[in-house]
């Protein structure tokens, strides 16, 4: 059966040395759903384009969500876990969730909160860092406990993108592949 790998940047999307940009490049199933705005997001707008990634996908879809791309993941299994299509959804890495409740939360990132605190349908990882700027550990650790997903704290490694100097980031693709060993 076919699995596509989805992969949700954050705001502004991810650069050249992102671990989610080199994974685009080395995962044969990855591929990046390209949202229309990713200078000024709209929730609604971008769980349609992610909604549209996963309807047509052949076989199993594993979300590989990085910061409001965490947010979008959940927002649009909040909207859309009843669907039929939904339950292509099998498993999703959620990295660096950010505290989209946070008063000082970019504003130019519209529809996101509050962050959806239900139990996820499908297998789930949650990867958060102790210095964080966007997101408490213990906040992400809560999260990962309501949401039913695996918790892992990987360290000081700040928002854990390409300025944490990850790279393609082994150990994390080595989650991923428990992530869809678990479908």
């Amino acid at each position: 059966m076919a699995h596509t790998i989805l992969i949700l940047p954050g705001l502004f999307n991810s650069g050249a040395g992102h671990w989610q940009t080199l994974w685009q490049e080395i995962l044969p199933a990855a591929r990046r759903v390209q949202q229309q705005d990713w200078d000024a997001p709209l929730c609604d707008d971008w769980i349609a384009t992610l909604d549209a990634a996963i309807r047509p996908a052949n076989g199993t879809v594993t979300l590989a969500a990085h910061s409001l791309g965490c947010a979008l993941a959940l927002r649009w299994c909040e909207q859309q876990r009843h669907a039929p299509h939904a339950g292509k959804v099998t498993g999703a890495m959620l990295v660096a969730p950010p505290d989209v409740e946070r008063a000082d939360f970019p504003a130019i990132a519209t529809g996101f909160a509050p962050m959806p605190r239900a139990r996820l349908p499908f297998a789930s990882i949650v990867l958060a860092s102790s210095n964080d700027p966007w997101c408490a550990l213990a906040k992400a650790q809560g999260w990962a406990r309501d949401w039913g997903a695996q918790f892992h704290d990987i360290g000081p490694h700040g928002h854990i993108n390409d300025e944490s100097g990850l790279g393609d980031w082994p150990q994390a693709r080595r989650w991923l592949a428990e992530l869809l060993e678990a479908k």
